[in-house]
């Protein structure tokens, strides 16, 4: 994904292309170039972890400032989700130990984040997830059960994502970056109104395919949202020992593309955050970088034992910033959620544990042929001879 000096846009023919989106926003907004791409200096935070609105002028997050305060309508429902989520998180965890689902990584901890960055998308935009955000393609409006289906061990995604405007759960480290990018290409050169939002976590900004997509996507201004989701750990790597950089937000720069860094377990810091993000993308600003900071509770997966890399003290001081309690007490003290509206969303979320368990609990009809079906809209002459030495041994099979 090299670009060379003779394969510039169009519209970019006469200044260097990272220089033209920063020289737009400038004059759009107002702020100096540096004020721009440098994210704030401390993380975007609204409300803390107990539950108070936080109103610090230097970050800008009071009401009506650079970055409003959502309706609570809109918090209410992200509320909803996150409740949702963690019932989602919980229940596949016991679904892996029953051996229903053959793996799954848990982002429990993390639902802010998977909340926010499916709810601040319109209903044209695309989303790239991880592996990790299954919550985020619910949230979305993929089945539970068919975002789950991957888990399982089947051959398929579970769901249609061009449906959806949901890009297949990525194992691959990054190369969902890469997709995004394309998305956003092919959009933008059809003069489609179309935002997508990638998302990754800290392990995946050392990455060549983290460099690639980026690059590309700042020098041809594409309307691309780099969601990391710095949860600390690459698997068992320490952030300290992948980056030395100020923050991950700060990698923006070099890109020539705006950065920015947000409380991730702050779900109310994140829609404001990210619905600017939107706005901004939207309107032609190029791309944008959100670092989200927040904790990985659980272990990588169930093959994963995380006490051999980090201490119970650690998650313990995670856990008092739990973005569930946080927002509970936030909109409790709002009058928004009462006790009704609590017990209503509880039994929304286990009504979804409940038709994970029924769904993932079915036999899969299982077709050997499909191996080879769905590779190729025509089957390559390899395709067809293995397809046919799998039919002879099946049929040898059957007849004994």
């Amino acid at each position: 994904m090299t670009i060379s000096a003779d394969h510039t846009a169009p519209d970019q023919a006469h200044r260097p292309p990272a220089e033209n989106a920063v020289t737009e926003a400038v004059r759009k907004f107002g702020i100096t170039a540096e004020d721009y791409m440098l994210p704030a200096r401390h993380q975007i935070q609204m409300v803390d972890q107990d539950g108070r609105l936080n109103p610090d002028s230097e970050q800008g997050t009071e009401p009506g400032h650079e970055y409003p305060l959502p309706a609570d309508e809109e918090l209410l429902a992200a509320y909803e989700q996150l409740v949702v989520g963690r019932r989602v998180n919980d229940q596949n965890s016991a679904l892996v130990r029953q051996g229903r689902m053959a793996v799954y990584p848990s982002s429990h901890g993390q639902e802010a984040c998977q909340v926010a960055a499916a709810m601040c998308l319109g209903e044209g935009d695309w989303l790239f997830p991880t592996y990790r955000d299954a919550v985020a393609v619910m949230t979305r409006g993929v089945d539970p059960v068919q975002a789950m289906t991957i888990f399982r061990g089947d051959w398929h995604s579970g769901y249609d994502p061009a449906r959806h405007k949901v890009g297949i759960q990525c194992t691959p480290l990054t190369t969902q970056l890469l997709h995004a990018v394309g998305v956003a290409h092919a959009a933008k050169l059809r003069g489609e109104d179309t935002v997508v939002l990638a998302m990754c976590g800290d392990g995946a900004t050392s990455e060549g395919d983290f460099h690639e997509a980026l690059n590309f996507a700042a020098v041809f201004r594409l309307p691309v949202i780099f969601f990391v989701q710095n949860n600390k750990y690459a698997i068992s790597v320490p952030l300290a020992h992948q980056s030395v950089a100020p923050s991950l937000a700060h990698k923006a720069v070099g890109y020539g593309m705006a950065g920015e860094r947000v409380d991730g377990n702050d779900v109310v810091a994140l829609l404001a955050v990210l619905d600017r993000a939107v706005s901004l993308c939207r309107s032609g600003s190029g791309p944008l970088l959100v670092e989200a900071n927040t904790y990985r509770m659980q272990a990588h997966t169930n093959a994963d034992d995380a006490t051999r890399y980090r201490q119970d003290s650690e998650v313990a001081e995670w856990l008092a910033k739990d973005p569930i309690t946080r927002m509970k007490t936030y909109l409790t003290g709002k009058g928004v959620l009462d006790d009704d509206g609590a017990a209503r969303i509880a039994a929304r979320a286990e009504d979804v544990a409940a038709q994970l368990r029924s769904g993932l609990s079915e036999d899969v009809p299982v077709e050997p042929q499909d191996l080879f079906r769905y590779v190729f809209s025509s089957p390559t002459p390899q395709l067809r001879e293995q397809s046919a030495l799998l039919a002879d041994e099946l049929a040898r099979e059957e007849s004994k």
